[in-house]
């Protein structure tokens, strides 16, 4: 049965973005958590490497920001970088102090830190070889213990709901209808303050290291409301994904190659050195094109990462995780090389808000790897996400506290109607749809962009949207229904931008403009409904 739910504060998305900001509002709000699937299967979860922050000595505020400039390639926005870094070692005091069990050196008490691609100093702050999982394991555990925090797990949201404000001339957002896969309902959640913590879009590819919840249901949903989005063509691909027929997006964390894992052709040759100065340190994109253009050039599945020649005590101690996955496969880590190949891992673009998280929409916000804040530019640099999303879920929820009260509680919006709508006997059409789009996305919109490919990539995205808008309009809602539609949104976004950007800079490479221009500007799409936008509300109405 169909029902509906008020609350303070909607946060959409269960990973540390949207924990971190629910466990920051649950003293003074009541919050509804909604997740996709079960609460501990988003990408944070499966994230290995670590936390940028400055912890040493020996590092500095300056050094951190400089370094995150440099691997964004002039796109970075420097006021949200330094903002970030100010705030990195506060954050991370904070996931301490809520019991996250970072790695530590020694008897003394001093955390081990490592050292990833673009970092100019040991800052890596992590739980052996599994920070996603201890942070997030963390504050579940913490969540779960909040009576003013209910969580709703295997929720979709589908929509998010606007209503005309008659006192700001402006829309607002006041929640979203809401899947229920447990019983197929749609109810209707409605919030003073809704909050996108969905995470990135990376499953738009056909190769990714994320979970399959990464399609982009955030950024989609906020388009569609009216929300601006930027840097959609920044798509990271993470250099080194175990490849196995049955490996599923497992990746091989960067700090591998941060302790002094090497890469190798299949004769055994290094080849960063070829590619940068930096070798198997430069910046993931760097990397990714290398490894890519290496695979082309020589017509081979893989290349090797190797860190065999470390001794088998440390290997077990800094990568328990990796050694216990490769083991599964049959490879042992400590004896031989890694298979590995890119794969999309991280959406450096998303909706464009301010240092507080708010978007262009009355009420709503969007964090972590769902937004666009300027801190990355055009390359992320390693273990800047999880910062980013602790930092800003924190400033959100401090700008969400101190207006709450004078929030007016929504007109109460009509149920879902589905009266015009059937049961689907034809199903395919959805995972053919999701093939097609995923596989044309990694052919012609992957790590090097053609024009000629982001032509065919435009045909045939307008194609697969006019079925899927005819599916959605005559069918039940289902799940991968709900992901197809979105995962369509974001490709079309990253087509756009791919589009609108002549020139190669960071992620972003074209052949057909292979220079990177002197003038560093972001790629700002506006939709038709802008919600930035006034109205006029007749209250006679």
């Amino acid at each position: 049965m169909n029902k509906h739910y008020q609350y303070d504060v909607l946060v959409i998305g269960s990973g540390a973005a949207g924990l971190t900001l629910a466990l920051s509002l649950a003293k003074e709000a009541r919050v509804a958590v909604l997740s996709k699937n079960a609460i501990n299967q988003g990408s944070t979860w499966y994230a290995q490497g670590g936390i940028a922050a400055v912890l040493d000595d020996q590092d500095s505020i300056d050094a951190h920001v400089a370094d995150t400039l440099i691997a964004g390639a002039g796109l970075c926005h420097e006021d949200a970088v330094r903002f970030t870094v100010e705030h990195s070692k506060a954050a991370i005091q904070w996931l301490i102090d809520q019991g996250v069990n970072f790695t530590k050196e020694n008897a003394n008490g001093d955390y081990h830190l490592t050292k990833e691609g673009g970092h100019s100093h040991r800052r890596i702050i992590h739980s052996a070889d599994a920070t996603g999982q201890a942070v997030h394991s963390t504050l579940i555990d913490q969540v779960q213990q909040q009576k003013n925090i209910d969580i709703f797990e295997h929720h979709v949201a589908i929509n998010l709901i606007s209503q005309a404000d008659a006192d700001s001339r402006k829309l607002r957002c006041s929640g979203a209808y809401v899947l229920d896969n447990n019983s197929d309902a749609i109810h209707v959640f409605q919030a003073k303050v809704v909050v996108l913590a969905t995470g990135g879009a990376s499953k738009v590819y056909l190769y990714s290291s994320n979970p399959d919840s990464a399609s982009g249901d955030g950024i989609a949903m906020a388009w569609r409301a009216g929300c601006r989005v930027a840097n959609m063509e920044f798509n990271q691909f993470h250099p080194t994904c175990l490849y196995h027929p049955r490996a599923k997006n497992f990746l091989i964390t960067e700090a591998l190659r941060g302790e002094g894992a090497y890469l190798r052709l299949p004769s055994g040759e290094r080849f960063m050195p070829r590619f940068d100065e930096r070798e198997e340190l430069a910046p993931r994109d760097i990397v990714a094109r290398a490894i890519d253009h290496e695979i082309k050039r020589l017509g081979c599945d893989f290349v090797y990462l190797d860190i065999s020649h470390k001794s088998p005590e440390f290997i077990s101690e800094h990568f328990p995780t990796v050694k216990a996955r490769c083991l599964e496969f049959g490879i042992d880590i400590t004896k031989e090389p890694i298979p590995v190949v890119p794969a999309a891992h991280y959406t450096c673009g998303g909706v464009v808000v301010d240092k507080n998280g708010q978007t262009d929409l009355q009420h709503l916000y969007a964090i972590g790897e769902t937004s666009f804040t300027g801190l990355h530019g055009a390359n992320r640099m390693a273990s800047n996400s999880l910062l980013e999303c602790i930092v800003y879920a924190q400033s959100a929820a401090q700008h969400i506290l101190a207006k709450l009260d004078r929030i007016n509680t929504p007109d109460v919006s009509p149920q879902w109607d589905a009266s015009r709508v059937r049961d689907s006997d034809e199903d395919v059409v959805i995972s053919h749809n999701w093939d097609e789009l995923r596989r044309f996305m990694w052919d012609y919109v992957g790590i090097v962009r053609t024009h000629k490919r982001l032509e065919r990539a435009t045909h045939r995205i307008k194609l697969l949207q006019k079925e899927i808008a005819e599916y959605y309009s005559n069918y039940n809602i289902s799940s991968d229904l709900i992901e197809l539609r979105n995962l369509a949104t974001v490709a079309e976004l990253i087509i756009r931008s791919a589009h609108e950007r002549k020139e190669s800079r960071g992620l972003h490479y074209s052949p057909d403009y292979p220079e990177k221009s002197p003038i560093a500007r972001d790629t700002i799409l506006v939709p038709t409904n802008f919600a930035g936008q006034d109205v006029i509300v007749s209250k006679d109405f």
